[in-house]
C-alpha cells in the first residue's frame, strides 16, 4: 500500500474544496468515532500533551503572569503532537493495520521529511509569542513590572492589570489563528504528501482564504474546547485532544479536491 504518493509540480496540488458548516458536524462524529475505535492511542497522546502542559505550568514558577502567558501560548503546540492521531485516523481509513510499533515507527520516519521543519515553524512561532506577550506585559504594566509581577488574580481585575488580560487574550487569539491557518491542512497533508512544508502551509492558507466561516468556526471550537479542557488539571484533554485530531484529519480529507 503506497501511504506517500508523490506530487511533482504545481498542477499536481489538489485545490481548495468548499465546505459548509455541516462538515464541522461530520468530522465531529468521525472523530468521536475513531476515537472509540483505537481509544488506546488517543489516551497515549493525549498523556504526552498533558504532560507538556504541566511541564509549561511548572516553568511558570508558580507566578500567576508567567502561567497565564504560558497557557494562552500552550494550544499553539497542539497541530504538532497530533500528527500522531492523525495516522491512526488514517490507517482506519484504509483499513491499515493499527499498532503501537507500526503507528510509532512512521511517525519516527517522519524525521527525515518535511514536518519536523514544520515542527520548527511552529516552536520558532511559540518563541516569538511568548517574546511579544513578555513585551506587552512591559507596555501595558510597566518595566519594573518585570522584576517584580502582581502575583494574585486581583490585580488583573481593574485597571492596567485588566487592559493587559483582555489584550493578551486579544492578541493570542490573532496570533493562534494565524498559526491554525497555516497548520490547520498542512500538518495532516504533509503526513501523506510528498510535499514541501511552505507549499503544504501556502495550501493551507488557502483552504482557511476559500472557507473563512467554517475554518474560523472550527479554530475557535477548538479553541473553546482545548480551554475547557485545560481547567481540571488537563483532565479533559484525553477526550478532547484525540476527538479534534481525529476530527482534523476527516477535515483535511475533505478540504482538498
Amino acid at each position: 500500500m503506497t501511504l506517500h504518493p508523490d506530487y511533482q509540480t504545481p498542477e499536481d496540488l489538489p485545490r481548495p474544496a468548499r465546505l459548509h458548516l455541516g462538515h464541522i458536524v461530520y468530522i465531529l462524529g468521525r472523530g468521536w468515532a475513531d476515537f472509540r475505535a483505537a481509544p488506546l492511542y488517543g489516551l497515549f497522546f493525549s498523556a504526552v500533551y498533558a504532560l507538556g502542559g504541566l511541564v509549561l505550568s511548572q516553568l511558570g514558577a508558580g507566578l500567576f503572569t508567567w502561567t497565564l502567558t504560558l497557557s494562552l501560548g500552550f494550544p499553539l503546540l497542539a497541530p504538532f503532537l497530533a500528527v500522531g492521531l492523525y495516522e491512526v485516523s488514517r490507517r482506519l481509513e484504509r483499513g491499515a493495520p493499527l499498532s503501537f510499533p507500526e503507528v510509532l515507527s512512521v511517525i519516527w520516519e517522519e524525521r527525515n521529511r518535511q514536518i519536523p521543519w514544520a515542527g520548527a515553524v511552529i516552536a520558532f512561532y511559540f518563541l516569538f509569542w511568548s517574546f511579544f506577550a513578555h513585551m506587552l506585559f512591559a507596555l501595558v504594566m510597566g518595566p519594573q513590572a518585570l522584576l517584580g509581577p502582581p502575583d494574585d488574580l486581583a490585580s488583573y481585575l481593574s485597571g492596567a492589570g485588566l487592559v493587559l488580560v483582555v489584550a493578551e487574550l486579544a492578541f493570542g487569539a490573532i496570533f493562534a489563528f494565524f498559526l491554525f491557518a497555516m497548520t490547520a491542512i498542512a500538518l495532516p497533508m504533509l503526513l501523506e504528501r510528498e510535499i514541501d512544508f511552505v507549499t503544504a502551509m501556502r495550501l493551507s492558507l488557502r483552504v482557511t482564504r476559500a472557507n473563512p466561516v467554517v475554518m474560523g468556526t472550527w479554530a475557535a471550537i477548538i479553541a473553546v474546547l482545548t480551554l475547557l479542557a485545560l481547567v481540571p488539571w488537563f483532565l479533559g484533554l484525553f477526550v478532547v485532544l484525540p476527538v479534534l485530531g481525529h476530527a482534523s484529519w476527516h477535515l483535511y480529507r475533505h478540504a482538498l479536491e
